[in-house]
């Protein structure tokens, strides 16, 4: 029997905390999945996760003379330090690219301001003799920042002030900087000092013949462009610049000074892959970072930054040059010809593109819909 005035379902009814209401807010775990699920990145990040499974599988694996043990032929941390290596400067270039074709520009002079930079440096280190490892460090570095500043200066000036598409002028300029560094240097291999590639081979630890410094000096980088773009003002003025010019100037925002802004920090991020690559291959020539600019505009493309402006991203930009790194070692631990790796990268850019225009289309169809 029941208490007088009890209700018999009482047992029945489930605690309050056990019911889903739904309108109340969603956890912090129910945002996070739902931002992953909306990131840009995610397809990216999918991609690289089949590709690397697939090499894994496929690659095979050796036994490690030192300590006996079986190692997978491609997932093995000396691989993945030398993939990071290769791309840090792909990526570095491609966070200053992905900036300037989110201003609807291009810079295909990245290639040649590395090569200028780096050259102009081993020529200063060289000229200035023996000195202690700071100072060496602080001097080749202000070297090429200087040089890769002035590059940018001349380049988005020229863009400005002819009212000459970017293309044509960096075109102009890749040739100009190129043939600058091949005079200066008389086509020598400059070397550099010792104490600069120590700090550009620095095991921090890790152990021999693992080098990560181009490594962290790329994430440096994405995070630095990543913060500028997503949160900052002037980061929100590269992109309305990119969208729409007319608007933009209607608006009050000063377009020249954004396009040049743009301009040298691609130039900037040139010099500062110069300075890693010179520090850690030991040595600059004027045919370094020959042919990179497709590399670099490959990998702000495959990313997802639209060629027609407003669109990108930098951590997209490092995710694509890692992806291209990816695509080149496959071809390498399948033991495939080396030449396949030039038709993988260009499908894979022509594919990006007509994806990026599929997905433009769709979403313009849309808006129309809801309209």
């Amino acid at each position: 029997m029941f208490p007088l005035g009890a209700d018999p379902r009482a047992d029945l009814i489930l605690p309050r905390h056990h019911v889903t209401d739904p309108t109340s807010p969603p956890t912090l775990a129910q945002r996070a999945w739902r931002a992953a699920l909306r990131s840009p990145q995610l397809g990216l990040l999918l991609v690289l996760f089949v590709l690397a499974t697939a090499l894994t599988l496929a690659a095979g694996s050796h036994v490690d003379p030192q300590s006996g043990r079986m190692i997978n032929n491609f997932l093995n941390q000396y691989t993945l330090i030398q993939m990071a290596t290769d791309a840090s400067a792909f990526a570095i270039m491609g966070v200053g690219a992905t900036l300037v074709i989110i201003a609807g520009g291009i810079d295909l002079s990245v290639g040649a301001i590395y090569a200028l930079a780096g050259v102009v440096m081993a020529m200063v280190l060289r000229a200035a003799g023996p000195l202690p490892p700071g100072l060496t460090l602080v001097l080749g570095l202000g070297t090429c920042l200087a040089v890769s500043l002035l590059a940018g200066l001349a380049n988005g000036t020229m863009v400005i002030g002819l009212g000459v598409h970017p293309f044509i002028i960096t075109l102009g300029t890749m040739w100009i900087l190129r043939g600058i560094a091949f005079v200066v240097s008389r086509a020598e291999s400059i070397l550099v000092p010792a104490s600069l590639t120590a700090v550009a081979k620095a095991p921090l630890g890790l152990g021999t013949a693992l080098y990560p410094v181009p490594l962290l000096g790329m994430l440096a980088v994405t995070a630095a462009g990543g913060i500028y773009l997503s949160r900052t003002v002037m980061g929100r003025h590269v992109f309305a610049v990119g969208g729409n010019a007319e608007a933009s100037r209607f608006s009050g925002l000063n377009v020249p000074r954004i396009t040049l802004g743009v301009f040298v920090l691609s130039g900037l991020t040139a010099g500062f892959a110069a300075f890693l690559g010179a520090a850690f291959y030991g040595s600059a020539t004027s045919s370094d970072a020959n042919g990179y600019e497709l590399y670099v505009i490959a990998s702000a493309v495959v990313g997802g930054a639209s060629l027609s402006g407003g669109k990108g991203s930098a951590i997209s930009a490092m995710l694509g040059a890692v992806l291209i790194v990816t695509m080149r070692q496959a071809i390498r631990t399948l033991h495939l010809d080396q030449n396949y790796e030039w038709i993988i990268i260009g499908t894979a850019l022509i594919i990006a593109v007509v994806l990026d225009q599929r997905g433009a289309k769709l979403l313009t169809e849309r808006l129309a819909r809801d309209a």
